[in-house]
């Protein structure tokens, strides 16, 4: 599981919508404005009904590889999220199948299987159909500080290794990550 931010943008811009609920004007530039608008978005960001709007504001675009158990997880979070996939109806008989092609450890025989599907040209259905759910696949994943939140509040204690790995990952990558637990931070 590999989950890397790409960009962020929009904070300033979150900042600037925000204070003009409360009939003000806070530029990024103003120290003062700066500071006052971030511990309201961190006041504000923990609560949700509205409250935390703003987030939605602040795009992240992520590229990850993960498997095919964790992306069917994934995908439950569908607002807020646009996704681009490395496509195995396009790609997956352009080359052999490795280890490296899998979270885990593949036995040697089905590996060989797979790739004799691959090699005697198989309907790409059949070859989909025995994939293993290890297999990786990397996407490009549109999505905003709201919806991350929503993921780590659900996901950041998951049983599942790959969601705790992603959490950590936002954790350690995000700019403002203090913004997705808010006041519970």
């Amino acid at each position: 599981m590999i989950a890397s931010v790409i960009r962020e943008a929009g904070f300033k811009e979150a900042m600037l919508g925000l204070s003009l609920s409360y009939g003000q004007t806070w530029e990024p530039d103003d120290g003062m404005g700066w500071l006052k608008g971030y511990e309201l978005m961190l006041k504000l960001s923990g609560r949700d009904k509205g409250h935390n709007k703003f987030l939605e504001s602040i795009v992240v675009w992520l590229d990850m590889t993960a498997p095919r158990y964790f992306w069917s997880e994934f995908d439950t979070y569908r607002a807020g999220v646009t996704k681009q996939s490395h496509s195995t109806v396009h790609t997956i008989k352009r080359h052999s199948l490795t280890q490296h092609d899998f979270v885990a450890r593949v036995k040697e025989e089905y590996l060989d299987y797979l790739n004799a599907l691959i090699e005697d040209d198989a309907p790409i259905e059949k070859i989909k159909a025995a994939l293993p759910e290890g297999f990786l696949q990397r996407r490009i994943v549109c999505t905003n500080y709201k919806a991350l939140r929503t993921i780590y509040t659900q996901r950041r204690k998951h049983k599942l290794l790959e969601w705790r790995m992603f959490c950590k990952d936002l954790d350690e990558q995000l700019e403002y990550s203090s913004l997705l637990l808010g006041g519970d931070a």
